[in-house]
């Protein structure tokens, strides 16, 4: 349930116009009075002899009954009182209930024997009402509504409890507006998953993940197809914008403009400059020149960039920390943008959730998360990725190595008591859990299918190899279904030249497991992209005592590493 406190008006008839206009509204339908300051009160929606200017005299009463001088330029209080989409709808008692604690709650009307406010809750919707005060007691005095958006957000949570509704987390004033009845009413008409509000919000984060200059995220929202307008100064310096969908139109049939910022606190002109601000031009020309070779080696550097920001996040200071999950987010939206069908959905819904997560009043020191703004780069630049061979394979690797960023993104937002970035980071990492699964599907089973196959000495070295390393992690390894694809990959590792038990112990150390649903999946993909051997294994071979010499590419690369050091040397 979210109570939203609005700025003082100055006209208590200006306000009841719109709660009981039906015409211009299509989602204001039956307006109608729930409770009011003596329950009494003439209801223009019920009574066909009352008026509107009926109820809007008598809530100015007490205002009206000061000296001109004395009255408060802006005396109109104003909240609206959303239930949660997945809520039951409420009966006009509850909401009537809910008004009154509310307006007591926020020291407006606080009863037991004080002079209160005269007020009017009006609903015009299933899911939502509006409460309508002025800023007068009885007794001729300005009520004490000190933190009044605060003091009924309190009172929200406790009702929410009390009726069985969904528990909203406390806000912190970050969060992007939400979608008005209007729109979403606008939005099912039509046909659209998503508002157009929404729609934009995400297409404007797409454009600007891993974005280096303002062209540059000008031009990708001409490609998406927006329709952009732009705000210059007289010295034609560039001070804001603001875009619409080709067919999101109004009554005139004109387009909708939403400015970046009613999109998202991020999202102004100014927020996003942020984003390139520490960025030298060399720099940004370097970054522009090196275009990443595919979509496999862009995954691969984005692994490993994830997993150098858990580090940070982790242990770097907030403003740093803070830096990091916001990239965060736009590797996110820059994966869901690239990837394959199968993965599109869920990785999709992963950035959505996550785009409240890379929001808190931590202000980001911008700069230091140039490796997550690259990778976000490359991610875009490399293209589409398919959704099999090493282009699946990595993309699995690349969200395994997310998954444990989003968990430390988990953990830092729950230190510092953001409870709605730390919800939004837990739906992401589900969504990101559904999507590795789909991604790692086709090469951990080729995996498997190797470890099973290996023959029983290999495997039995590999199993001392694990027990040598890892002697508090072994059993539970070796129990799980991806011991075998974990026992392939060691395999490979000691082909390609390396000691698999340091390899372990190097990958177990790096950061704990306890939050892994598989323990040996994590492993596979740390080991392979710490001795570079490729994802996909579906081209491997096998010598004639099946001791999996691993791919011939994988043969090749350590060959060519080897010798590369040699040269060095």
């Amino acid at each position: 349930m979210i109570p939203s406190v609005n700025n003082s008006g100055s006209r208590t008839i200006g306000l009841l116009n719109y709660l009981y206009a039906t015409s211009q509204y299509e989602d204001h339908t039956d307006p109608h009075l729930v409770a009011s300051f003596d329950g009494m009160s003439p209801d223009p929606g019920r009574d066909p002899n009352a008026t509107l200017q009926d109820l809007a005299q008598l809530l100015d009463q007490p205002v009206m009954a000061l000296a001109e001088h004395a009255r408060p330029a802006k005396h109109v209080w104003h909240t609206s009182v959303r239930a949660d989409p997945g809520d039951r709808i409420l009966s006009d008692e509850e909401w009537g209930e809910i008004a009154r604690r509310i307006v007591a709650a926020t020291g407006l009307d606080p009863g037991d024997g004080q002079s209160g406010c005269r007020w009017a809750a009006v609903r015009h919707a299933d899911d939502h009402i509006h409460i309508v005060a002025t800023l007068v007691t009885e007794d001729g005095h300005r009520p004490d509504d000190y933190r009044s958006g605060a003091r009924a957000q309190a009172e929200a949570r406790l009702i929410e409890k009390e009726l069985g509704l969904r528990q909203v987390a406390p806000g912190d004033g970050t969060a992007a507006q939400r979608p008005t009845s209007a729109e979403r009413h606008k939005a099912e008409r039509q046909g659209r998953e998503r508002t157009a509000r929404e729609e934009l919000r995400e297409t404007v984060r797409r454009a600007v993940a891993g974005a280096s200059s303002e062209e540059e995220f000008f031009d990708r929202l001409a490609a998406a197809g927006l329709l952009i307008r732009k705000r210059a100064a007289p010295s034609g310096d560039l001070l804001g914008y603001k875009v619409a969908l080709v067919d999101d139109r109004n009554a005139q049939n004109e387009p909708v403009f939403y400015p970046g910022a009613r999109l998202a606190p991020d999202l102004s002109l100014p927020r996003i400059r942020e984003r390139w601000s520490a960025d030298t031009p060399a720099q940004n020309s370097a970054s522009t020149k090196s275009a990443p070779s595919g979509p496999a080696s862009a995954r691969r550097r984005t692994a490993s960039a994830a997993w150098q920001a858990v580090l940070i996040v982790e242990h770097g200071d907030d403003a740093v920390a803070a830096a990091y999950i916001a990239a965060t987010g736009e590797v996110l939206d820059a994966l869901a943008k690239t990837s394959a069908a199968h993965t599109r959905r869920e990785l999709r819904e992963a950035a959505w959730a996550f785009e409240r997560a890379s929001r808190s009043h931590v202000r980001a020191e911008r700069g230091r998360d140039r490796d997550l703004r690259q990778a976000a780069r490359d991610l875009v630049h490399s293209g589409p990725a398919l959704g099999r061979g090493e282009d699946g394979a990595t993309t699995a690797m690349a969200i395994d190595m997310l998954f444990f960023l989003i968990t430390a993104a988990i953990h830092w937002h729950a230190k510092k008591g953001h409870a709605q970035q730390a919800a939004a980071a837990r739906r992401a990492a589900e969504h990101l859990r559904a999507a590795y699964q789909a991604a790692a599907a086709q090469p951990l089973g080729a995996l498997h299918q190797r470890g099973r196959y290996l023959n029983r000495s290999l495997r039995q070295r590999q199993t001392a190899v694990l027990r040598e390393a890892l002697p508090d992690l072994a059993e539970r390894i070796l129990a799980e279904p991806g011991w075998y694809a974990l026992a392939a990959t060691l395999a490979d590792t000691e082909s390609a030249g390396h000691d698999p038990a340091a390899l372990l112990t190097e990958a177990v150390g790096q950061r704990e497991l306890d939050s892994a649903e598989s323990v040996s999946d994590v492993l596979v993909w740390r080991l392979r992209r710490a001795a570079d051997l490729p994802a996909d294994t579906t081209a491997t071979v096998l010598d004639d005592h099946g001791t999996g010499r691993g791919t011939r590419r994988a043969q090749g690369t350590a060959q060519a590493r080897r010798g590369s050091r040699s040269r060095r040397q």
